[in-house]
């Protein structure tokens, strides 16, 4: 975590639920894919694309909720965050939650990161 005042990257945004600290480089992009998938498409006004719909599959039975699941990140992450590259994505479910694991490496760069987000 980096405090506002020593930001060193160009690409950063502020850290979620945590006041004064910002996201800057694989933080950074860990944390835009979350919102990636978290958010639903359409709830952004000025960009009604913005987002994915893994939220349509929520209630499906887990056999056919997973695979969706899955191809809606993948295509949610492939067109919002260009500067990496998905090496896998995993989901499994554990009671009332689905967890997805994003496996992920910098376009131009073996640096990459595993960010896991439920739904």
């Amino acid at each position: 975590m980096t405090r506002l005042e020593d930001i060193t990257y160009v690409d950063w945004q502020p850290m979620l639920n945590q006041i004064g600290e910002a996201a800057e480089g694989i933080d950074d992009i860990n944390q835009c894919i979350a919102n990636i998938i978290k958010t639903r498409k359409g709830s952004v006004p000025h960009r009604p694309t913005f987002g994915s719909d893994v939220y349509q599959y929520v209630d499906y039975p887990i056999s056919e909720a997973i695979p969706n699941i899955i191809r809606e990140t993948t295509d949610a992450i492939t067109e919002w965050e260009p500067r990496i590259q998905i090496k896998q994505i995993t989901a499994s479910s554990e009671k009332e939650k689905i967890t997805l694991k994003v496996e992920w490496t910098l376009i131009d760069s073996d640096d990459g990161s595993i960010v896991e987000v439920d739904l």
